[in-house]
């Protein structure tokens, strides 16, 4: 064994006691890869790779000595301690399903939170993404194109396939519901979420925030356009909402570029500054004290004031039963579609880490731009129809944060057995090198 194997293995590792056992949450060795991770590429295996190979087999057996019905109990609590958002996602729905905000209150609410936890979330994001990998990433412009493209058109015209197939019988689907869809598709990539997922799943940050940004930029011009060309068939659903478009696009820009401006590029500025003119305190923390964990806290905030809107104006009672059940099955559908088709077409050409960050970002969908686009463009409908288009955008976007948060297992997962390999590798070469000598 090498002597770098020796001193990797005698490393303490990272770990939580559950009732006298270890489990490993990999936490600490995902902040300590983040930054390799985020490069997408040459990504040397860590310290805390090797920790993680030492100490699995001896999890294990510790485990199975213990009855059936503890391991089970174990696994459970490790699940819940690694998937706490999800958790914490499904209580806060269940929250706003029964309890809102007054109406009286909600744009208040609203402002609050799409300013204030967005631009938390990015000046986290600012604090600890290195400035040069994010400067590599804006240069990478074939990765602009496969991205862009398949989150609008491939998402948009798949949606509209499927809407069209719906409206061959009329008394199957409410027509706010389909014209909801066809929107739905249209719309860009979120954000925040994806920043997050992306961190959790050690993929390429750095991609991810490019992209989301891009479509968020593009997305006030090309959803438009989209939703127009859609809705121009004359097909029976589409006289819900007469006169679309007019309700002004310059007040839309306006109020679009202004939200991105103060949410998102302001503070992300203002971290990449913090970043580099302190890097010690800022590395001090943000990982040894964890506080950019307030950045998931944040996103829970955020999907909660979605479904607390939703809820408040009886969006979901407007509609019947069975009419939601198809959405949340669609939506499903088109998730799991979405994500399979990026990811192979990922893996022909990226990286792993690079690969991540595209199964996030294409798939996604936006509320926060959503639903200012859907009343500028479908300007002058009743409240009742508003509330039907946006249904299935809002059950969307719960869907695509619980399934992105159990992908962060499986790509955390994937990138280990990469690092792991990486590792033998570099363990062959110090051996040859130490016999050589």
């Amino acid at each position: 064994m090498s002597q770098l194997t020796t001193r990797l293995a005698r490393s303490p590792s990272h770990s939580i006691k559950l009732k006298g056992s270890s489990i490993h949450t990999y936490e600490s060795q995902n902040e300590e890869n983040e930054e390799d991770l985020q490069g997408g590429r040459d990504a040397s295996p860590s310290p805390s790779s090797a920790r993680l190979r030492s100490n699995t087999s001896s999890i294990y057996t510790e485990n199975t000595e213990k009855p059936r019905w503890k391991r089970h109990l174990l696994t459970l609590a490790w699940f819940i301690a690694d998937q706490w958002f999800l958790v914490a996602l499904g209580f806060l729905i269940l929250l706003a399903s029964q309890i809102q905000v007054p109406g009286s209150q909600q744009k208040k609410k609203e402002i609050v939170v799409t300013y204030l936890c967005v631009a938390l979330i990015f000046f986290i994001t600012g604090c600890t993404l290195p400035t040069n990998v994010l400067l590599q990433n804006y240069g990478r412009w074939k990765i602009h194109l496969f991205v862009q493209i398949q989150s609008f058109l491939l998402t948009s015209a798949t949606v509209y396939a499927v809407v069209s197939l719906c409206a061959t019988n009329q008394e199957f689907m409410d027509a706010g519901l389909l014209v909801g869809m066809i929107f739905s598709g249209a719309v860009p990539t979120t954000i925040s979420s994806n920043v997050i997922m992306t961190k959790q799943a050690n993929g390429n940050q750095a991609l991810t925030v490019v992209q989301s940004t891009l479509g968020n930029f593009l997305g006030p011009f090309i959803s438009p356009l989209l939703v127009l060309m859609y809705l121009q068939s004359g097909a029976w659903y589409t006289k819900v909402v007469p006169g679309i478009g007019s309700g002004g696009f310059g007040e839309l820009y306006r109020r679009v570029f202004m939200q991105l401006g103060l949410s998102l590029f302001l503070p992300f500025v203002v971290g990449q500054a913090v970043q580099n003119l302190f890097p010690n305190v800022t590395k001090k923390i943000f990982a040894d004290w964890r506080l950019s964990k307030l950045g998931s806290w944040s996103l829970l905030i955020i999907v909660w004031q979605t479904f607390d809107q939703a809820f408040e104006t009886g969006a979901f009672k407007s509609v019947k039963a069975n009419n939601i059940v198809f959405i949340v099955f669609m939506s499903v559908v088109f998730y799991a579609l979405w994500t399979t088709i990026c990811f192979f077409l990922s893996r022909l050409w990226l990286s792993k880490a690079d690969t991540i960050a595209v199964v996030y970002v294409v798939p996604a969908k936006t509320p926060a731009m959503g639903v200012p686009l859907s009343n500028v463009i479908f300007a002058g409908i009743s409240p009742i129809v508003a509330s039907k288009l946006q249904i299935p955008m809002v059950i969307f976007q719960g869907l695509q944060i619980a399934a992105g948060s159990l992908l962060t297992l499986v790509f955390r997962m994937w990138i280990r057995v990469e690092e792991s390999e990486k590792l033998e590798d570099c363990e062959r070469r110090q051996d040859g090198s130490l016999q050589r000598d």
